[in-house]
């Protein structure tokens, strides 16, 4: 019999240690839909001259994926094993040179997004973050990109990735919710 406190287990089973991974028979049998899950950080300023927010945008440029589109301030797949969050980061330094501390990420939305088909590429989990405090100059640091501006939200370019644009517009309207299909 177990003292007080001590786990109770049924016969075989490990006891509570923490989160567990399913079994490659459970993802056999259930792991026909995947998500592939992106974290985007869009750095938001006042202009300073009476004209409002403004979203600092860099223009895709060499990825064969909306080239010549302006997006997110910094962007980039969540590596496995790693949060959101820590993804937002480290994309922020990577991809413009910033520092972000994780508790200055302010959640947007999250987008449940399909881009095109069923196919598994194209089910996504976008985690949309603003930031307003970071450390260091913005400036490209990568090949992924050909350009770097400050857009007024009241004012995006016209070519803005679709999925980005409607987390922008939702911004600026105060219309975003907490999550947003997109593509379905």
């Amino acid at each position: 019999m177990p003292e007080a406190g001590e786990p109770v287990t049924g016969a075989g089973e490990p006891e509570d240690d923490g989160p567990r991974g399913y079994s490659a028979e459970y993802a056999a049998a259930h792991g026909r839909f995947a998500l592939i899950p992106a974290a985007y950080v869009f750095l938001l300023d006042d202009d300073g001259h009476g004209g409002g927010e403004r979203v600092l945008l860099q223009r895709r440029a060499g990825t064969g994926f909306y080239d010549g589109w302006w997006g997110a301030s910094a962007a980039g797949h969540v590596d496995p094993g790693e949060s959101a969050v820590d993804a937002a980061v480290r994309e922020a330094a990577e991809e413009i040179g910033v520092g972000l501390e994780a508790s200055d990420l302010v959640p947007l939305t999250t987008l449940h997004r399909r881009a095109g088909s069923d196919a598994a590429a194209d089910q996504r989990v976008d985690f949309a973050f603003s930031c307003r405090r970071w450390a260091g100059h913005p400036s490209l640091q990568e090949q992924t990109a050909d350009a770097l501006e400050w857009f007024p939200l009241a004012a995006l370019p016209d070519r803005v990735v679709h999925h980005e644009r409607a987390v922008l517009e939702g911004l600026r309207d105060g219309t975003l919710a907490a999550i947003t299909p997109f593509g379905f």
